[in-house]
């Protein structure tokens, strides 16, 4: 149950019904009930433009101290990464997921790339700060917390190579690129190596539970749990270790990110602003 709990998250459900209103609006040829200049159509771009409005709200709350009566940083953080989801979605339905005029084809393009550059932007700002309170985490932070990991296993008794299992996976992992173009794919490769890094983990915890519970009868009911206890600290310590490896690299690339999602938000905004004023006037 703790393990079902742990992946069944409200994001990842959020974005599950994200994906499936996706799948709906692409396959379900809506454009029998709804069209883009009248009825539905038409309020679902004025409110999925007006949520895209509302955005706005972050930034000038994060830099005018006067706002905090509208409400902390860390609520409008959310609902910025809520509503810019939930906007272009809208969007998207007003246009039936599909090309119009050259003016909303430029504002549809436009919004999509900053909402996927804000996407972009959430893993980024998970690998650099602590939750929602826009916390900085500090490499010194990062490398107190792994040592502390180090300290914590309560397997190592009962599983006496589980510490060497975890040591020569981490040793695997987080290797010198060959050449440089490895070492620029690197952002892009961790994620699926660290997947496979936990599956040999897991063969390997698994044989030594089978191990143990020879030699200790007692400890053949419990193997479930030891191997579910020994996965979730091994998976706690190649976290803490990528993220000491990466955190440098990840403040680089929020930096970056950010000094160009401004612009491309600000272009968007200009584009929906010339859409609708050419839609209702011509």
């Amino acid at each position: 149950m703790a393990l079902v709990k742990r992946h069944i998250t409200p994001v990842r459900i959020f974005g599950c019904c994200v994906a499936i209103a996706i799948a709906v609006g692409f396959f379900g040829h809506l454009n029998r009930y709804i069209t883009p200049e009248r009825g539905l159509g038409y309020w679902l771009g004025i409110v999925g433009g007006s949520m895209m409005l509302v955005l706005l709200m972050y930034p000038a709350r994060k830099r005018a101290s006067w706002l905090r009566f509208f409400g902390g940083v860390g609520g409008w953080f959310k609902a910025h990464m809520t509503l810019g989801v939930l906007g272009p979605l809208l969007v998207l339905f007003h246009s039936n997921f599909s090309l119009g005029a050259t003016n909303s084809n430029v504002a549809l393009f436009c919004m999509l790339s900053v909402s996927g550059s804000g996407l972009v932007g959430r893993y980024i700002y998970t690998r650099v700060y602590r939750g929602w309170d826009m916390h900085a985490t500090s490499l010194e932070d990062l490398k107190a917390n792994a040592e502390q990991l180090r300290k914590q296993t309560t397997a190592v008794p009962m599983l006496p190579h589980f510490l060497e299992a975890i040591d020569a996976e981490e040793h695997r992992l987080f290797r010198p690129a060959k050449s440089h173009f490895g070492a620029l794919l690197y952002p892009v490769t961790i994620g699926l190596r660290s997947v496979l890094a936990r599956w040999r983990l897991e063969r390997q915890v698994r044989r030594m539970v089978v191990e143990a519970a020879r030699q200790s009868p007692a400890l053949a009911a419990h193997g479930t749990r030891l191997t579910a206890t020994a996965m979730g600290y091994a998976s706690r310590r190649l976290d803490a270790a990528r993220r000491v490896r990466e955190h440098r690299m990840y403040v680089r690339l929020f930096s970056l990110w950010h000094f160009a999602h401004v612009p491309a938000f600000i272009m968007t905004l200009v584009a929906g602003i010339v859409h609708v004023i050419s839609v209702n006037v011509y």
